[in-house]
């Protein structure tokens, strides 16, 4: 589906392009004249790029922007984009310490996701997300609803297979690549006209993905990444970011012979596949039993069943927020946290 957004009142027309995933670096300044579309601005307008089966285009930079969850927040703040961010929402865990004093600025609609008029509410001209479950039937509205209004909605290129949504009602067929990652990151930076700050956020999350496995050789360790939920632990499953961040460094997730992100399953077949190393979610959010680190650590300590893990007799835990267990730029942060885990426990060579 194509579709070409504009907004007479502002002359401004958003395009979405696919992109990276990168952390905090060096920025350009933007220009008043390029942000208003009547400068010469390194991207060329309009510009236009297929987002998950649909062609946006950009006659010019946005100007006002809603992020529907907390990665797509923290890489347009990581961009130096704050000034254009007019609300955000769904986060599970503080923000990154680094991004605290921009973040402050940002207007929150939600600590959850936000209705369809509070969105509106904010006018914006760009609503982007991490998760397409945000513009499904339910959501916060579809995106052709977006379109009808002339706002232009933007979705994580990691969350999107073959046009389809893999939050939104798809399942994966691939595994998640950290280039989708980067190319996030390298979308909404031509989208807003700031390529270098783009590219630098990358260098600097290569570099520290590269310096926190630098001290790994091998690691056979198995492991398990425990997301939320002590009824029906939600575990991650082998084509995902968590799954991810156990491939890189060199271990084995003992549930990547599934094929959802997180899949509900009972913990007899935790107890079963016995991992030996547990990573736990540690989700400020504390919104469901079993979010935070300590009700985790607790649980499985009590339960008749989990305490019969070797893992939880060792306390042979890795604790990551839950945005650092999902596809952003806290991918890096997991991954320095499991390196430096797996050294503590003893589980590289």
């Amino acid at each position: 589906m194509r579709t070409s957004i504009r907004r007479a009142r502002r002359g401004a027309t958003a395009v979405v392009a696919a992109c990276a995933l990168t952390a905090c670096g060096a920025s350009e300044p933007v220009a008043e004249d390029s942000a208003t579309g009547g400068g010469e601005g390194v991207t060329e307008y309009p510009l236009v790029v297929d987002n998950c089966g649909q062609e946006l285009t950009f006659d010019a930079v946005p100007e006002r922007v809603v992020s529907l969850d907390q990665g797509s927040t923290e890489i347009l703040l990581s961009l130096d984009l704050g000034d254009r961010v007019v609300g955000s929402a769904s986060w599970t865990d503080p923000v990154l310490p680094e991004l605290a004093e921009a973040n402050e600025a940002v207007p929150r609609l939600a600590d959850n996701a936000p209705s369809y008029e509070g969105v509106l509410g904010a006018d914006p001209d760009l609503v982007t997300a991490s998760f397409g479950r945000h513009f499904d039937q339910g959501g916060v509205a579809e995106r052709a609803r977006f379109d009808e209004t002339g706002i232009a909605s933007y979705l994580s290129p990691t969350d999107c297979e073959d046009g389809v949504s893999i939050n939104g009602g798809g399942t994966r067929t691939v595994p998640l690549e950290v280039d989708s990652l980067y190319r996030e990151i390298r979308e909404l930076a031509s989208i807003f006209d700031v390529p270098s700050r783009g590219e630098a956020l990358i260098t600097e999350l290569q570099e520290r993905a590269d310096a926190a496995t630098a001290r790994i050789e091998q690691s056979d360790v198995t492991m398990a990444f425990w997301f939320a939920d002590t009824k029906s632990p939600y575990v991650a499953g082998g084509l995902g970011s968590a799954d991810l961040l156990a491939t890189t460094v060199g271990a084995r997730n003992v549930f990547a012979d599934l094929d959802e992100d997180w899949s509900a399953v009972g913990w007899e077949t935790v107890v079963e596949r016995d991992p030996e190393v547990l990573v736990l979610g540690d989700l400020q959010r504390n919104r469901f039993p079993g979010d935070l680190l300590e009700d985790k650590e607790a649980f499985l300590a009590s339960d008749p069943l989990t305490s019969t893990l070797q893992a939880v007799r060792d306390e042979s835990y890795i604790a990551l927020h839950g945005a650092e267990m999902n596809p952003s730029i806290r991918f890096v942060d997991g991954l320095e946290k499991i390196a430096a885990g797996l050294a503590q426990l003893g589980g590289t060579s």
